[in-house]
């Protein structure tokens, strides 16, 4: 007698778990697959667990959370057949692949040059050092592109983590299946629980409340239309918080995609102490 046949069930990804969404709600997408329909809840669940995690993530030494961009990309290589196979396979999949391992290897690398990078000593006036440190913002809200729907993910995770951020992102709602199952990538690449989320639902419904939500630092809105963009930056004036405004989807990675999630701490210092 044959096993039936056992189909993956899409899942959010909350505070390292797999979860349904606690509305019970869910959405079809291209192919009647049925797709979690992340809640308010959902969200305010995410960016909780972002916020308790960042603080030990941040901690950590830079070169130790390179290790574990690294890690990850060793489980996107070592699944790289179904990868593929959820960007619809063939040579452009496997070609979006290999970028997305590039944008993880490169923050891997980058993630203890940050402060070399974006830092400076800078010249005073009196017997004093002075010196700017770019610091992690906090919790990010990463609105990922519709399309491509995984390349734009991966490297707006990777620059926002390997600062020492914690992120929660909003997968593409038209092809959300390659950004729902970087979850599983994420929970065997040793990144602690909390540090990274990913949702899955409706942008309208989602994107008023991360707007508004006063536990979120930063939002990027790379994959926002402009009507989108002007929606986030409304619900986010009341809070003070950044807003990065959409930006063509990108496969190279650079170090400004990781400095522009920090904030630039200056430290003065007595000559002589």
């Amino acid at each position: 007698m044959s096993a039936p046949p056992v189909a993956k069930t899409p899942k959010l990804f909350i505070n390292g778990a797999f979860a349904r969404s606690e509305s019970g709600r869910v959405y079809q997408t291209t192919g009647r697959v049925n797709v979690p329909r992340a809640s308010r809840k959902d969200l305010r669940d995410a960016v909780g667990a972002a916020r308790k995690a960042q603080l030990g993530w941040g901690a950590r030494t830079a070169y130790n959370r390179g290790q574990v961009l690294y890690r990850i990309a060793e489980m996107m290589e070592a699944g790289r057949g179904q990868v593929v196979d959820s960007l619809g396979g063939g040579r452009a999949a496997a070609g979006e692949l290999d970028r997305c391992l590039g944008s993880l290897v490169f923050f891997a690398g980058v993630a203890d040059k940050l402060v070399q990078l974006g830092g400076s000593v800078n010249s005073v006036a009196g017997p004093y050092f002075n010196f700017t440190i770019p610091e992690p913002v906090g919790v990010v809200v990463l609105v990922a592109p519709q399309q491509p729907a995984l390349l734009p993910l991966v490297t707006g995770l990777a620059a926002a983590v390997c600062g020492g951020n914690a992120a929660v992102a909003i997968v593409s709602q038209i092809d959300p299946l390659p950004g729902l199952l970087l979850g599983e990538l994420l929970q065997t690449g040793d990144l602690p629980p909390g540090v990274a989320a990913l949702l899955s639902g409706i942008r309208t419904e989602l994107l008023p409340w991360a707007g508004s939500h006063r536990d979120v630092d930063l939002l990027d809105a790379c994959g926002c239309t402009s009507e989108e963009w002007t929606g986030l930056a409304l619900a986010a004036a009341d809070s003070v918080k950044r807003v990065l405004p959409p930006a063509p989807a990108t496969s190279r990675p650079t170090p400004e995609l990781a400095l522009r999630c920090m904030e630039l701490k200056t430290v003065w210092h007595p000559v002589g102490s």
